[in-house]
C-alpha cells in the first residue's frame, strides 16, 4: 500500500506507513518543496543573516558562517547530534518517524532539495531501517541525525534483514550518499518527526488495546455473574460522555444473550468497582484517545522547523520561532500513558477478582486441583507487578525540565520521552489484559455448566482459547502470556 503526501498525513497514515506502507509525494507536495529550496538558495546568494543557514546553530545562532563552509555546516551538524544512545528502536517506530519528517518538507516551509525526500520515500519503499537508538533526546534532534548519517553514507541501517554501514545501506537502494546544502543538516535534526511518529504508532497500538479491554473485561464480567443495570443506556447518559457511553454500547452488545448473565440478576445489590466502573474508566481512555489522536493530527499539519522559509525568492522570508517545540505533544502523550496506566491497573483487579478464593466463588486462583496446583496465583503477580511499573511510568515527562546549549535552550518540553514511555506503557498494558484473558477464559471453562454464553464475549473466548489452551499446571504460563500479548498486539478482538 502507497500513500500519497497531498496537503498533509494523519496519524493513521504515519503508523500505516511503521506498518510496512509506502509513502509518495504528490505533485503539489513536490512543488512547494522544490519552491522552498529556491527560496533557500536565493538567502545564500544574498548573503542575508538566516538562522542554520549562514549562521551556527543553538548557542552559536550569532556565529557567521561563510558560504564555503555552508556545506560543511550542514553534515557537522548531523554527525555532532548523532549522539543517541541505548537500545535501537524498532523498524516500525523507525520508519514513522521517517515518514513524520517527510511530512513536515512536505509543508514547503523546510527548504531541502528534494533529493532528501526521494531517498527517505526509498528508505521506506525498500524497507531500509536506520539504526537508530532510543535514548538521548530531549525532545528532538539525536534520533533524526542516526536517519540523516545514513542519507550521508555513514552510520548503519539494516536492509534486508542484513545490518550495514550507511553506504553500502545506500549501494544496496542504488543511491548515491548525499552532499548536504545550506539548512539542509539543520532541517534533517529539526522538528518535531521523532514524537510525532512515536506518538501516531502508540496511538495504533493503544486504540488496538482498548478494543481488546473492552472485550476482556466483558469476558470477565460474565464470568463472574456481573450486575448490568448498571450499564443501560438510560443509567450512563447521566453522566454524560462519548466514551462512557461507546463502552456502555460495547459492553451490551458483548453480552447480549447471556444465560450466565441472566442467572445472575439480582445476586447482588452491586457489583465491586473494578466491575461496575468499566464504562467509567474505560470511556476516561476513550475520549484521552480520542484528543490525544487530534493533537497528533495537529502536530502532523504543522510547520515544526526552525526557521520556516516563507516569501518567493525575490522576496524571501525567514522566520526564526520555536515551533520545533511541542508541549501540546509532550502533554497529550502524558495523559493518554495516565489513561492507559490507569486500564492496566482495572484489568489488574478483575484478574485479582478472577483468582482470588476469598471473592470469586471459583476454585482458588481458578487451578485444576487446588493445593497439588498453583493455577494462576502468581501470574496476578506479574500482573500487578507491571500494574506498579505503570504507575511509576505515568509521572508526566512534560514536566522534566531541564537546559541546554548554554541557556540558549532553557526550556524542553520532552515530547519524545513522554512518547517513549507511553509505548513502554502499553507494552506492560498488553501483558497484564493477556494475565485477564486467559484468568476470564479459565474461569468460563468452570462456569460452562451454568448456562450458555453470550455471542460477544463467545468470539473472545475462542480467540482466547485459539492460542492458548486450558491450564493445569502442565507448562510454563510465561509461553501462554507471550502468546496472548501477541494476540493483543497483532488483531482485533472478535476478528
Amino acid at each position: 500500500m502507497t500513500i500519497v503526501l497531498h496537503e498533509r498525513l494523519s496519524w493513521r497514515d504515519v503508523a500505516r506507513v511503521g506498518e510496512g506502507g509506502a509513502l509518495a509525494l504528490s505533485a503539489a507536495a513536490r512543488d512547494r518543496v522544490a519552491r522552498a529550496r529556491q527560496i533557500v538558495e536565493s538567502i545564500v546568494e544574498s548573503g542575508v543573516r538566516a538562522y542554520g543557514i549562514n549562521t551556527g546553530v543553538g548557542a552559536l545562532s550569532d556565529t557567521v558562517v561563510d558560504r564555503t563552509s555552508q556545506s560543511r555546516l550542514s553534515r557537522n551538524i548531523i554527525l555532532s547530534h548523532a549522539c543517541g544512545v541505548g537500545p535501537l528502536l524498532g523498524p516500525c517506530e523507525v520508519r514513522a518517524i521517517i515518514a513524520a519528517q517527510i511530512a513536515n518538507f512536505g509543508h514547503g516551509h523546510s527548504g531541502v532539495r528534494l533529493e532528501i525526500l526521494e531517498h527517505l520515500t526509498a528508505f521506506l519503499a525498500k524497507d531500509c531501517i536506520p539504526d537508530m537508538p532510543s535514548k538521548g533526546s530531549a525532545g528532538y534532534l539525536t534520533h533524526n541525525a542516526h536517519s540523516a548519517l545514513v542519507l550521508i553514507g555513514e552510520g548503519h541501517a539494516t536492509v534486508g534483514g542484513r545490518r550495514m554501514t550507511g553506504r553500502e545501506a545506500l549501494a544496496a537502494l542504488g543511491l548515491a550518499p548525499l552532499v548536504l546544502q545550506a539548512k539542509e543538516g539543520l532541517s534533517l535534526v529539526n522538528g518535531t518527526a521523532c514524537a510525532t511518529g512515536l506518538s501516531s504508532v502508540a496511538l495504533s497500538r493503544a486504540e488496538r488495546l482498548l478494543d481488546w479491554a473492552d472485550g476482556a473485561a466483558a469476558l470477565t464480567l460474565e464470568a463472574v455473574g456481573c450486575q448490568t443495570a448498571a450499564f443501560e443506556e438510560p443509567v450512563l447518559a447521566l453522566r454524560p460522555s462519548k466514551g462512557i457511553a461507546k463502552v456502555g454500547e460495547r459492553l451490551r452488545s458483548r453480552l447480549k444473550g447471556s444465560a450466565l448473565v441472566a442467572a445472575a440478576k439480582g445476586k447482588r445489590t452491586q457489583d465491586a468497582l473494578s466491575l461496575r466502573s468499566v464504562p467509567h474508566a474505560h470511556g476516561a481512555a476513550w475520549d484521552v484517545f480520542e484528543e490525544t489522536a487530534r493533537i497528533v493530527d495537529q502536530e502532523l499539519a504543522s510547520v515544526t522547523d526552525n526557521p520556516a522559509v516563507s516569501g518567493t525568492p525575490d522576496h524571501p522570508i525567514v522566520s526564526s520561532e520555536a515551533h520545533a517545540v511541542a508541549p501540546a505533544l509532550a502533554q497529550a502523550a502524558d495523559a493518554l500513558a495516565i489513561a492507559i496506566a490507569q486500564i492496566g491497573a482495572m484489568s489488574e483487579r478483575r484478574a485479582d477478582r478472577l483468582v482470588n478464593p476469598l471473592v470469586s466463588g471459583l476454585p482458588p486462583f481458578l487451578a485444576s486441583d487446588a493445593g497439588s496446583h498453583s493455577g494462576f496465583m502468581i501470574a496476578q503477580y506479574t500482573a500487578a507487578a507491571l500494574a506498579n511499573e505503570n504507575r511509576r511510568l505515568a509521572a508526566p515527562a512534560s514536566l522534566d525540565g531541564g537546559i541546554t546549549s548554554g541557556l540558549q535552550e532553557d526550556f524542553l518540553a520532552h515530547p519524545t520521552a513522554a512518547a517513549n514511555k507511553l509505548l513502554a506503557i502499553i507494552d506492560n498494558a498488553e501483558y497484564i489484559l493477556a494475565v485477564e484473558l486467559m484468568a476470564a477464559a479459565q474461569a468460563h471453562d468452570f462456569v460452562a455448566a451454568n448456562g450458555e454464553r453470550a455471542a460477544g464475549t463467545g468470539a473472545i473466548y475462542a480467540m482466547v482459547r485459539g492460542v492458548a489452551g486450558r491450564y493445569h499446571d502442565d507448562r510454563p504460563l510465561h509461553g501462554d502470556i507471550e502468546a496472548l500479548r501477541t494476540l493483543i498486539s497483532a488483531h482485533q478482538p472478535g476478528e
